[in-house]
């Protein structure tokens, strides 16, 4: 499941940030999102923010740990997991 739901992460940052020339093997699981690798700004954090919430229902509302989470392809997949791991137990 974690390979999977990395590459449909992945698919989802290049359909939302409109990245036409990439594929989801040019991005690496563990290449720091902002800064260098991708390169993405706090614009493309805020449609991350969005695509996790439309995507899988998962609410961002701290913004040190989203930092955290967003850092790289492998981080958003182990905080999605996380937060749907937790709505099961809820459930």
């Amino acid at each position: 499941m974690p390979n999977d739901l990395r590459h449909k992460l992945k698919e989802l940052l290049i359909e939302r940030l409109k990245f036409e020339d990439m594929t989801p093997e040019d991005i690496p699981d563990d290449e720091p999102l902002f800064g260098g690798g991708l390169g993405l700004d706090s614009i493309d954090a805020l449609e991350i923010v969005v695509m996790l919430e439309s995507e899988f229902g998962i609410k961002v509302k701290n913004e040190t740990s989203a930092r955290d989470s967003f850092r790289s392809i492998s981080t958003l997949a182990n905080h999605v997991e996380q937060k749907l791991g937790q709505e099961q137990l809820q459930a």
